[in-house]
């Protein structure tokens, strides 16, 4: 747990595209500059932010090596190794660690939901394997993981902690308990962090906004925390990871390229993006804010 307990910031990060629908590497490596220089302290790879859902497994473990060999002595490198599949897990994670990733992203098995006693099945054997965060999110699994659950694994040695999206009152029992928590909802993190003793946050706004992000989770800032609101919602207007694909997009840091089924925001959405940027007072520099036609995307 020691190399992961001072992070106060993951950045999920974003994957970009070249117009072949093949990893923008060098886009990449710039986007992972701009966090290290924002104060990003680790990375999540292939999350759902980063799309690993719509990779192969040989891109989304490529994708995993590629950073760790640019990055991985200046951040902690999780990899999205999870799965629905106990045995693509298993064997995903192994090859992740084997390419030098620092720890592996667990989420519970979406769809084909099990029981309790399956959960812990699941998680004991990618625990095996080496340091994992295990992911709650429900709004995308349907299913809760239980308290007792997580209680129980507590105990195993490779359980970094819990990236938990349940809110902050369970942040707080689990921190109370001595297991440690990042927030995975970017609108209730610095609360998270100040009120209920998260670690800090994986976080998607950061993708944008590193060094805001990272301040807030230094620092208790609520008059800071409560401008960035209207982008944060605006952000989740449509699921993750449409809202930061289309505004990267328009600030020119990524090429304009969309994995299907992801489509962009449309124009109505850009020009609510635009003015609340414009509204919000930041110290961060983002550049220019363009607005796209849809047939400047390509979708792929």
């Amino acid at each position: 747990m020691s190399p992961f307990r001072h992070i106060r910031l993951f950045t999920a990060i974003k994957t970009p595209y070249l117009e072949n629908g093949k990893f923008d590497l060098k886009c990449f490596d710039d986007l992972v500059i701009k966090q290290i220089e924002g104060g990003t302290q680790g990375l999540i790879i292939g999350g759902t932010t980063g799309e690993g859902h719509l990779m192969s497994w040989d891109e989304h473990i490529m994708l995993i090596a590629h950073c760790v060999n640019r990055f991985s002595d200046k951040l902690r490198i999780i990899g999205n190794t999870g799965s629905n599949n106990t045995k693509e897990a298993l064997k995903a994670t192994e090859q992740g660690f084997n390419v030098g990733m620092h720890g592996s992203l667990q989420v519970n098995p979406y769809y084909g939901k099990t029981s309790n006693d399956g959960l812990m099945a699941h998680f004991e054997k990618v625990l095996d394997l080496g340091p994992a965060i295990i992911y709650n999110v429900p709004s995308r699994t349907n299913q809760d993981i239980p308290v007792a659950v997580i209680e129980e694994l507590a105990k195993n040695k490779n359980l970094v902690g819990i990236k938990e999206c349940a809110g902050n009152d369970r942040i707080g029992f689990y921190e109370k308990k001595g297991i440690a928590c990042w927030s995975g909802n970017d609108d209730q993190a610095h609360d998270a962090r100040h009120q209920f003793n998260a670690h800090g946050v994986i976080s998607v706004t950061s993708n944008v906004f590193p060094k805001t992000m990272r301040h807030l989770m230094d620092k208790p800032d609520p008059v800071l925390n409560q401008s960035l609101q209207p982008f944060i919602q605006w952000l989740f207007c449509e699921p993750n990871p449409i809202g930061i694909n289309t505004l990267l997009a328009m600030m020119g840091r990524v090429r304009p390229v969309f994995r299907l089924p992801y489509v962009p925001l449309r124009k109505n959405r850009q020009l609510e993006v635009k003015e609340i940027l414009q509204n919000l007072k930041l110290d961060e520099i983002i550049g220019e804010i363009k607005i796209m036609e849809e047939k400047e995307f390509s979708i792929i």
